[in-house]
């Protein structure tokens, strides 16, 4: 009698100590990036590492893409809980009747330039006009050339658009075949620089009103739906990730680091970490990723200027705040 007592304590024991375990276990968020590891996902890393995502009782699933597109259809799906894509992807999906809303907005402007070489510079716009530019699919920079073109008096007839696989974009362009690439200021250039060791020209396109949503979390409206608590404290502990890299740049280098095979050099990563802290705002007194209505209806513009049967929708099908619990 004993003996089956000590087993029965022992059994209930056991079975408290797996119910506790379960009640107290972190919930899974699987992420997915739309393209290959890069400094401006480094705040996920830091986040991970430093156990922000932990305290807020969030495992956090990391994982690189092959588009942007790739990884929403992989979201709708059920695969993902939250993609990162540029923001004006995610609108042109939504347009298109795609069931995902933008969750969280980290750069309301895309961070990316013209850039050209030193002995033929182009810094401002007119100066485009008799130049060559390469022109590749999912370029959004050249996607929206005749908007650039009109808000700065361009003729856009005098650019010569060069249709160029990406994959051969920048040697084409080292080897002065072409004059001007789209580059992201906070990822691209850095590395271009370092390995031609050659300082080059910048046409910065937000400074010359080419404005377009960047860096931002998209999630399903099932998911929506279903997860809030979760994902509210996915996206708490993500404003506190980026906040600790505005600090530490160095440890959000060093994070990333350590899970990109042939990484480049860590001072290179943190060079694109701060420049990617400079491209992240938000509005006064909100949390990082806070969305503002204008940009998403200034957005919706420029996917309606290019896209042949786009109709116009009211702001709020595009994305919630709901998920972003305010300082």
């Amino acid at each position: 009698m004993r003996i089956a007592n000590t087993i029965a304590i022992a059994l209930v024991a056991v079975a408290a100590a797996v119910t506790s375990s379960q009640a107290w276990a972190n919930d899974a968020v699987k992420v997915r990036f739309s393209w290959k590891l890069k400094g401006e996902y480094a705040f996920f890393y830091l986040g991970r590492d430093k156990g922000i995502y932990s305290s807020h009782k969030v495992d956090v699933e990391l994982g690189e893409g092959a588009g942007a597109q790739a990884a929403l259809g992989s979201l709708v799906q059920g695969n993902e809980d939250v993609v990162i894509v540029p923001a004006i992807f995610a609108i042109s999906a939504i347009q298109k009747g795609m069931p995902v809303k933008i969750a969280a907005l980290y750069q309301p402007k895309t961070p990316f330039a013209f850039i050209s070489h030193p002995d033929r510079p182009v810094t401002e716009p007119k100066q485009m006009e008799g130049r060559s530019l390469a022109v590749s699919t999912g370029d959004t920079a050249t996607a929206y050339l005749d908007v650039l073109c009109k808000k700065n008096g361009i003729d856009c007839s005098k650019i010569s658009k060069v249709q160029i696989d990406p994959q051969i974009k920048v040697p084409q362009f080292l080897q002065n075949k072409i004059d001007m690439i789209t580059v992201y200021t906070n990822v691209d250039l850095p590395l271009i620089e370092e390995r031609s060791g050659i300082k080059f020209a910048v046409l910065d396109l937000p400074k010359y009103g080419l404005s377009v949503p960047g860096l931002a979390a998209v999630v399903s409206d099932d998911g929506l739906a279903k997860n809030q608590d979760i994902l509210t404290r996915f996206f708490s502990a993500t404003s506190e990730a980026i906040d600790l890299m505005r600090k530490d740049p160095a440890s959000a280098a060093s994070a990333l680091r350590s899970a990109w095979s042939a990484a480049p050099s860590e001072e290179l990563i943190r060079q694109s970490v701060v420049a990617t802290s400079l491209s992240l705002q938000a509005p006064e007194g909100h949390i990082n990723g806070w969305i503002e209505e204008n940009v998403i209806s200034d957005a919706q513009d420029l996917v309606m200027s290019t896209e042949d049967g786009a109709t116009r929708k009211e702001p709020s099908q595009y994305y919630t705040n709901a998920l972003l619990q305010d300082r």
